[in-house]
């Protein structure tokens, strides 16, 4: 038995996990590494011809294997895409469908992966469970367990982490969390993976591995095109300008490929589902500053005072904007000291403490644009 313990390392087969796990390893850890196929690219690739990319291919999982097999530590291939489907992709589809724009790779850590990766560490005697994503967990003098932002910032990984519970966020190791990528690529090189350093890195969803959401969504909703067809593009004060091709093939900010000319450039600043409109106008009308926020998981504290002063993130690559937070039934509205571009419904908001991340939750649908 490890002096360290027994850690389940979820490996994709990309350098990030396999050079975390190499590492957990080398410290002492008794590593079992573990391979969750999430999808069957089969049914969801359209007539794109492109294979499985990113975590989910064959020379990923042969790739974990063989990392394992060399340092001599076991390695299972877990197969979730039950549950995986049943929760990421019906979410998936029922957002668009609703009007929003959903952030899948929230939903399946929050709900799936991590569950997934738990359930197993029992099954299997392990301590802890570990990925290779940059951020870094820590125990607050109250005895909660949070995230920090990862020291890399151009790969810190904290904001689609804002859904992980206390039970999961005191059993998790996350190696990367203060490293730059530049030095987790000379440690692939100084284990021996010279091909791994170089290893182009997948930013698709991965069960969209086309990057077409629209396609996606016409080949597993039956009827969809032809039923949402035909609605029109208005102004903020209810003018039809045109038609477009159905609400849940746009998303709030899109700019191009609206095929409308209007003389000027134009952005989607608000989707009616109900009645298949979408709201056209110039970038400011992008601009707000009041939001509401739902579904909040909360992990540094166990809620907020009311008008406690956070910065809160509206997208992955954000960096974050000054914001108050005031609760309301079924979450807090949030209000920003100064306008923010591109409030998405569907979204995740995260809010921070300085690097610390405090809770997130889903930013709401708004009755009509920000202004």
């Amino acid at each position: 038995m490890s002096k360290k313990g027994k850690v389940l390392m979820a490996m994709s087969g990309g350098i990030d996990s396999t050079v975390a796990a190499l590492m957990l390893h080398k410290e002492g850890y008794e590593v079992v590494g573990i391979t969750m196929k999430t999808w069957d690219y089969a049914t969801s690739v359209g007539t794109t011809g492109k294979k499985e990319t990113g975590c989910c291919n064959l020379d990923s999982f042969n790739d974990a294997r063989q990392a394992a097999v060399q340092h001599g530590f076991p390695h299972f291939i877990l197969d979730i895409r039950e549950e995986f489907g049943d929760f990421v992709i019906d979410n998936f589809v029922e957002e668009y469908i609703a009007g929003r724009t959903p952030n899948p790779c929230v939903m399946c850590n929050t709900h799936i992966k991590w569950r997934a990766l738990l359930k197993r560490a029992d099954a299997l005697g392990c301590e802890f469970i570990a990925t290779g994503h940059y951020a870094q967990i820590h125990q607050h003098t109250n005895g909660r367990y949070f995230i920090r932002k990862g020291i890399d910032e151009t790969k810190d990984q904290s904001y689609v982490l804002w859904g992980l519970q206390q039970d999961l966020l005191s059993r998790t190791l996350l190696p990367l969390g203060t490293y730059h990528k530049t030095a987790i690529r000379q440690m692939a090189h100084d284990f021996g993976y010279p091909e791994l350093a170089r290893k182009a890195e997948s930013y698709e969803i991965c069960f969209v591995p086309d990057n077409d959401y629209r396609g996606f969504l016409k080949r597993n909703v039956a009827g969809l095109e032809e039923r949402v067809a035909g609605g029109n593009f208005t102004d903020k004060a209810g003018n039809i300008l045109g038609q477009h091709k159905g609400y849940p093939f746009y998303t709030i900010g899109q700019r191009k490929g609206l095929d409308i000319a209007l003389g000027k450039p134009a952005f989607v600043t608000a989707i009616d589902p109900d009645t298949n409109t979408i709201v056209l106008g110039e970038e400011d009308d992008l601009k707000g500053n009041e939001m509401q926020v739902a579904k909040i998981n909360w992990i540094k504290y166990e809620g907020v005072t009311e008008g406690m002063e956070l910065i809160t993130k509206i997208r992955y690559k954000d960096k974050g904007a000054n914001s108050t937070l005031h609760t309301y039934q079924n979450g807090v509205t949030v209000r920003f000291s100064e306008y923010v571009k591109g409030i998405t419904p569907g979204q995740s908001a995260v809010f921070y403490e300085n690097d610390d991340v405090v809770g997130g939750g889903i930013i709401q649908r708004a009755e009509q644009p920000f202004t």
